[in-house]
């Protein structure tokens, strides 16, 4: 084989974030035989730094160094977890996303060593998390819950729920099933009480925009309706321009007749405020859509609300 037939995969070195990049390479695989893959780890400072994401500019701390990567040519392929892509500012200039696969399930998963479900929680009871989305929508559904710090990969925060740091973690469903471990999952919590982040559950594929050669071969990847709800969902969030400490969540829904809704919340850190937004795309393009429900909270005191909070 050629050198032409290969293609450089850079992704974060975790085992989530490897599990991905096999995903990417069997779905290669088996549409294209004819193409060799090989992974360029990269460890980010987002997976470094164990304290505050604000402090390393938010979002951008899980895809700088693999940014980086991919635009001085070390690869050809950056897979991505969508939701921890910043949408409030572009993709880096000379890169493009080739495509979304296929959405997972977007929901947020309850683990618990004794098999309860949040209802069954005791007052007090401390709840893993770190994402200011998670603890905002644990304020207002169940607020007699303590949400405790935790960061790092999925497997580092299960040894630390192993060791007695939390009596519960929140993950995303999705995360537990690319490692391996659905069966740790002992409630799935409903998106009308855990709403979740833009961009859950989709894998982008990022290259150079100048790459036509790249950009051809993995576009047949790309799912449609994954295309059309992301697209919506980032267009949301860079029409708000929420930070990395705003308690934002939302998700698109395509369905088979072709219509496309946006459902889109967000709140105080607290809870206290919650605003809320739900429109159908009708002859409206997604990113249209997006525009249009970030309009409606902005209308709703969305801006106010999220310039109060510190980051």
């Amino acid at each position: 084989m050629s050198s032409a037939e290969l293609i450089r995969i850079v992704s974060r070195s975790s085992p989530m974030a490897l599990a991905q990049v096999e995903r990417v390479r069997a779905e290669l695989a088996a549409l294209h035989p004819g193409i060799r893959t090989e992974v360029v780890p990269v460890t980010t400072s987002g997976d470094r730094w164990m304290g505050d994401l604000a402090q390393l500019g938010g979002k951008g701390a899980f895809t700088k160094e693999v940014d980086a990567a991919l635009l001085a040519g070390e690869a050809d392929l950056a897979v991505h977890c969508v939701k921890d892509v910043p949408a409030d500012r572009p993709l880096p200039a000379g890169t493009v996303f080739a495509g979304f696969l296929k959405r997972d399930d977007i929901r947020d998963a309850l683990v618990h060593p004794a098999g309860r479900t949040l209802d069954e929680l005791p007052a007090g009871a401390r709840i893993g998390t770190s994402s200011v989305r998670r603890r905002a929508q644990l304020a207002v559904s169940h607020p007699h819950l303590e949400c405790v710090p935790m960061r790092g990969n999925a497997n580092r925060r299960l040894e630390k729920l192993a060791d007695g740091e939390a009596d519960a973690l929140l993950l995303a469903v999705s995360g537990l099933e690319r490692i391996g471990r659905p069966d740790l999952i002992t409630e799935i919590l409903p998106v009308e009480t855990m709403c979740p982040p833009i961009g859950a559950g989709v894998l982008g594929l990022q290259c150079r925009e100048d790459d036509a050669r790249t950009i051809d071969i993995v576009s047949g990847l790309g799912d449609a309706d994954a295309w059309r709800e992301t697209t919506a969902e980032r267009m949301f969030l860079h029409v708000l321009q929420g930070h990395c400490n705003s308690p934002i969540a939302g998700y698109a829904k395509a369905e088979r007749d072709g219509r496309l809704s946006l459902r889109a919340r967000v709140f105080s850190p607290d809870g206290k405020t919650v605003l809320d937004a739900h429109e159908w795309a009708g002859p409206l393009d997604p990113a249209t859509l997006g525009t249009s429900v970030a309009v409606a909270l902005l209308r709703q005191g969305a801006r106010e609300l999220i310039d109060t909070i510190p980051h």
